[in-house]
């Protein structure tokens, strides 16, 4: 059950941290400064990784056999997975709007 824990407060910081950089991306391109998005977009993917690897490793475990106990913070890992993956379609859609208004 520790380790549990352990792999979920993981994939909440990463999370996390992919989301607070993806936020970051946006005010990036609000004021015209892309490159610097692009790179805060990159290193928001980059912690996604690190939160996805233990998912996945759960993911197999239960695929093998293994019970994975479904408790309130794995639940609350994956819904903050979930809306960072969300921010991360929001952010490069609203980057592209700043893009698209700043050409005109």
């Amino acid at each position: 059950m520790q380790e549990l824990e352990l792999i979920c407060f993981q994939l909440i910081t990463a999370a996390g941290g992919a989301k607070s950089n993806y936020i970051k991306a946006v005010q990036k391109a609000k004021q015209g400064k892309y490159e610097e998005a692009e790179h805060l977009i990159a290193e928001g993917d980059e912690m996604m990784k690190q939160g996805h690897l233990p998912h996945a490793d759960l993911i197999q475990r239960e695929a093998a056999g293994e019970a994975v106990p479904m408790g309130l913070i794995l639940t609350h890992a994956e819904d903050q997975m979930m809306s960072a993956e969300i921010f991360k379609v929001m952010a490069e859609e609203m980057i592209d709007l700043y893009r698209k208004l700043e050409s005109k």
